[in-house]
């Protein structure tokens, strides 16, 4: 498996085919590279810890979106705790429900104490990352218990993140009222000495407004942040992809995916190819797109009807791809013309910025749908009509 983030290898059987590459052909070379994409993200595995009531799922939804709750599917893995896996594969929860303190929690913390030292044999994605305790603020109490599951968590090696939630507040995360009680005690748990994360404190947070007491979402982004501070390197890249707050986190990594790709395109076009040969340079661009997709975090198995929308774009309905990017994309690099019969190193990475940074509007927009609207948009004409907009729009492709 490729490391997170990395880019797939163009293969040599797909540059053997590439000239006989039809829209079919290229949306089932999508397809495939879009799951191996997925796949390469690895996985993000949270623990989220708190009595009932204390707003997990509302948290979650709020960070992660409803895929983990509503499609994902749960199994139990010890006594107390549940595994609910992303339907994509990149986001693993364990989810206590119904958890109190007292012998519930001992007897979760028993089996949680075998699933980890078994997981310490797997590989780095299949392990525990990350552990959120929530606790509520309206309880005005931390019980010893909670304290010695705390404790407990941190031996066994898991990062604790410490949430106040539902926590009453005025003027978002700009410039935060938060209730003074709440603070208090924020500040008593602080003088605990636990093994919080960051810094022995907890963080104060609200994932749902109140329009009756006025109380607005806020604290979400300060959480997120200290998430991405304690999971290692290699579940970045699943957790960029599976949370939903952070958009620039996104295009960054979309960036990067762009900028193998254009370097790879230089490469197939440092020795100049015909016209009749630019269809090369497809399946380094049926990468691109497919790990631009899994960047953003776009569900795979609706994405899949972007295969369609990949070969529309990169075949222009023709049999030969190249004789598209020829005949559509060459306007857009800029000057609007290419000295010679042949396309060069430059004009590849030019043509592949391109496509990519038109991808990127496309991606970027669907994430801004609701979950059935973004279904609509990804199985109809929006994508190919986005992304004909966008390249047509940018005469100069992004190269941030």
């Amino acid at each position: 498996m490729a490391a997170p983030g990395s880019p797939t290898p163009d293969r040599s059987d797909d540059l053997d085919r590439a000239r006989d590459l039809d829209q079919s052909g290229v949306a089932a070379m999508f397809t495939q590279r879009l799951d191996e994409a997925f796949a390469a993200l690895g996985c993000f595995n949270l623990a989220v810890f708190g009595k009932t009531g204390s707003g997990k799922s509302t948290l979650v939804n709020a960070i992660f979106g409803e895929q983990v709750a509503q499609t994902g599917v749960g199994q139990p893995v010890t006594k107390g705790l549940h595994y609910h896996r992303h339907p994509d594969g990149f986001l693993g929860l364990y989810d206590s429900e119904g958890f109190e303190t007292g012998t519930s929690g001992d007897a979760i913390l028993a089996g949680l104490r075998q699933l980890v030292a078994e997981h310490r044999t797997l590989p780095v994605d299949r392990q525990i990352h990350a552990a959120w305790y929530l606790v509520r603020w309206s309880d005005r109490r931390l019980e010893i218990p909670q304290e010695s599951f705390i404790t407990a968590l941190d031996e066994l090696g898991l990062p604790v993140i410490g949430i106040l939630t539902q926590v009453p507040q005025r003027g978002g995360d700009i410039h935060p009222q938060i209730h003074p009680e709440a603070i208090e005690f924020a500040d008593f748990i602080a003088s605990r000495g636990l093994p919080l994360r960051p810094e022995g404190r907890m963080i104060p947070t609200n994932a749902l407004a109140d329009p009756f007491t006025g109380s607005e979402v806020f604290g979400l982004d300060h959480l997120l942040q200290a998430t991405y501070q304690v999971v290692p390197e290699v579940a970045t890249a699943a957790l960029t992809a599976a949370q939903i707050l952070d958009r620039e986190r996104k295009r960054q990594a979309a960036r990067r995916v762009i900028h193998q790709s254009v370097a790879v395109a230089a490469g197939v076009g440092a020795t100049p190819i015909p016209f009749s040969d630019a269809a090369l340079l497809v399946p380094t661009q049926v990468s691109m797109i497919a790990r631009i997709t899994a960047a953003y975090g776009l569900p795979a198995g609706r994405s899949k009807a972007l295969a369609t929308v990949a070969s529309t774009v990169l075949t222009g309905g023709a049999t030969m791809a190249g004789r598209y990017l020829v005949t559509s994309l060459i306007k857009f690099v800029p000057g609007g013309a290419i000295a010679g019969s042949a396309i060069s190193g430059t004009v590849a990475a030019t043509l592949t910025r391109a496509v990519g940074a038109a991808w990127m509007s496309v991606c970027e927009h669907a994430i801004d749908l609701e979950p059935g609207d973004r279904d609509a948009f990804l199985a109809g004409s929006g994508p190919r009509q986005l992304f004909t907009a966008a390249m047509k729009r940018s005469g100069t492709p992004d190269r941030r």
